[in-house]
């Protein structure tokens, strides 16, 4: 896999790179960088693991080791599951999918970003901060899966994940989705929405929690970015763990949905899109 930009013009290692922690019961995430990837357990059939989302490029032995050091011997995750193809997202996958030689999921509308038929748009200088003014050099250019991804299924249902479903999240991206275990709700945002202020390099490298909409930059559809963060908030989710950030849960995470949907479009959306 060939970008045509290079993605290390991205200032930034957060003070998390590199910290794995269980977020929830069955739910490890650790930081590549400035993102998150997700390992998550069948609650049900124990052999049953899927990786949410694939890092940064350059990242693929540092996302083995995290599932070598939670899985027992011999075992590998059954798939990928893919909240978007953003390259922060996608960066390792090739790799892993040699190593590993398993299916990727992904919601239909993303499929063309991830068989080469469609780039996404570069991004945004409108927003504020150092991480925004340096997008147009982030890659935005699709990469190619071939026959290796494949569309999640229409009824919800996520694959090796019973208990769990996908929700169509889009805005971010149009075929964004995110997951979310019904049991007890916790939810795996991808970039729907995020809580570190991912435009400001100060943001990003501290890490300090603050509950916010999806990364500026690369979002280009304000609307249903504000319909994903609603449909979310009504899920009443007792954990989220997302794309970017630390995890949150409880009244935090309840009291900062709350008030990013109330004030989503002054708080979320750049201002030339009010």
């Amino acid at each position: 896999m060939e970008y045509g930009k290079d993605y290390k013009h991205i200032p930034a290692v957060s003070v998390n790179s590199g910290s794995v922690e269980e977020a929830a019961p069955g739910v490890y995430w650790k930081t590549i960088q400035i993102v998150n990837v997700c390992l998550i357990q069948d609650q049900f059939a124990t052999d049953n693991w899927v990786l949410v989302d694939a890092g940064m490029t350059g990242s693929a032995d540092s996302i083995i080791q995290f599932t070598e050091s939670l899985l027992p011997d011999g075992l590998k995750p059954r798939a990928i599951l893919l909240t978007h193809g953003h390259f922060d997202h996608v960066g390792a996958i090739i790799e892993l999918i040699n190593h590993w030689n398993i299916p990727v999921y992904a919601h239909p509308f993303e499929i063309p970003y991830l068989t080469g038929k469609e780039n996404y748009p570069e991004g945004s200088t409108l927003p504020k901060g150092l991480m925004a003014k340096l997008s147009p050099y982030y890659p935005n250019e699709a990469i190619n899966l071939d026959k290796h991804v494949q569309e999640l299924p229409l009824d919800g249902e996520v694959p090796f994940l019973k208990g769990w479903r996908w929700v169509h999240t889009p805005g971010h991206t149009k075929g964004h989705v995110s997951f979310i275990r019904e049991e007890d709700r916790v939810l795996i945002a991808g970039d729907a929405f995020v809580t570190v202020k991912q435009e400001s390099l100060y943001h990003v490298v501290v890490q300090d929690l603050e509950i916010s909409g999806p990364p500026q930059y690369f979002t280009f559809h304000w609307t249903e970015a504000k319909e994903s963060v609603s449909k979310l908030e009504e899920l009443k989710p007792s954990a989220a763990v997302t794309g970017h950030g630390k995890p949150v849960r409880g009244a935090k995470l309840a009291g900062g949905l709350k008030d990013l949907v109330t004030n989503f479009d002054k708080a979320a959306v750049p201002s030339r899109h009010h």
